[in-house]
């Protein structure tokens, strides 16, 4: 059943533009006190249907999104598909609506196809992968266009989310393969977990009891008091393990802990976040930071905003990608434009 926010949310939906979704403004949202939250420029829109005309431009024809370099199929096409119909989502397209629906029904139908041809559900790729796809089905339920898809992404959302919720650790967190004895990363664990609070976004039963263990996993094992930080393998402190950390705790509950916020200041003051030469990971880091700013509060948000849409507009390719070379990772376009489309607040799981 999806729940009452959901069900508002797709009322929403259905008042706007068949295509559209609407959602309250973070401006709305604000406290007196708090900074104006930045909104959508010109330039903004420009540069996001640069991207969007670029993924469209370059879906293979089964309707996934791959890397160029992998198998049959394409690389890491369950991940790029899940993104990239997040891309569109973001900006309120849907499968079967508007200019863009033929195009992301095909896409939706490549992962409910690969669920089905799965034994097992896993569709044999890693826990970030099966992280993302969790991600795209809690967001698409309710919001295609035929109603026998609902009934097919409910069947593939529940079954993923067993997945999930058999495989975690018995520290509380998750590594590549889809087996509780294969270890834990905050890399994996935050990818994961927010695909599991998207799943109860969603009306997808999370026990209390996974909830917990992510936390005990990612306060106790991760958090490095000193550094102010998570570490990737215990504790430590990188970019991207600390922005995925401290948004995974977050959707966790644990938004106003004070570990939480020095994590939070960790990254506002890192010199190296907002150089791509610098930060290794610089679109995965973002897009998860992007979203600890959100759930932070408007102040952060408002500072951190301007500063990454202004970054990822300089690093927009000419062909309207952020991919550096043909065979790039396909995630850098899609999580550019979910970054960038931040104050459309269009997908649940990127409210606060």
């Amino acid at each position: 059943m999806i729940n009452n926010s959901k069900q508002r949310y797709l009322t929403t939906v259905l008042c706007f533009v068949m295509a559209c979704v609407t959602a309250a403004p973070l401006a709305a949202q604000k406290k007196p006190a708090e900074a104006e939250a930045p909104e959508m420029t010109e330039q903004t829109e420009k540069a996001i249907a640069r991207g969007l005309k670029f993924l469209i431009s370059s879906q293979n024809k089964d309707g996934s999104w791959s890397s160029k370099d992998g198998a049959k199929g394409g690389g890491y096409a369950i991940a790029g598909t899940s993104l990239g119909l997040m891309a569109f989502m973001v900006e309120g397209h849907f499968p079967g609506f508007g200019p863009y629906g033929k195009a992301l029904d095909r896409a939706k139908d490549y992962l409910l196809k690969r669920s089905k041809d799965s034994p097992t559900g896993a569709m044999g790729v890693k826990m970030y992968e099966i992280g993302l796809y969790t991600i795209a089905m809690s967001e698409l339920w309710g919001m295609t266009s035929d109603p026998e898809d609902n009934k097919e992404i409910q069947v593939a959302l529940e079954r993923v989310v067993q997945i999930i919720l058999r495989s975690q650790s018995p520290l509380g967190g998750w590594r590549y393969a889809p087996r509780p004895d294969s270890g834990q990363d905050t890399s994996v664990t935050a990818m994961v977990f927010v695909s599991l609070a998207s799943a109860r976004e969603a009306g997808v039963l999370v026990p209390a009891e996974t909830i917990e263990r992510v936390t005990g996993y990612l306060r106790d094992q991760a958090f490095d008091e000193q550094r102010g930080g998570f570490g990737y393998q215990g504790k430590g402190y990188t970019i991207a393990c600390t922005a995925g950390g401290v948004y995974a705790a977050q959707l966790a509950g644990n938004r106003d802990t004070e570990w939480v916020s020095a994590a939070i200041d960790t990254l506002e003051n890192d010199p190296k976040m907002f150089s791509r030469k610098d930060n290794g990971h610089f679109y995965y880091s973002h897009y998860y930071a992007m979203q600890a700013m959100v759930q932070a509060g408007e102040d952060h948000y408002a500072n951190w905003y301007p500063k990454i849409r202004d970054s990822l507009i300089t690093l927009q390719q000419p062909n309207g990608s952020w991919q550096e070379n043909e065979k790039d990772y396909p995630h850098k376009t899609p999580m550019s434009i979910i970054i960038l489309g931040t104050p459309n607040r269009y997908i649940p799981v990127y409210q606060r």
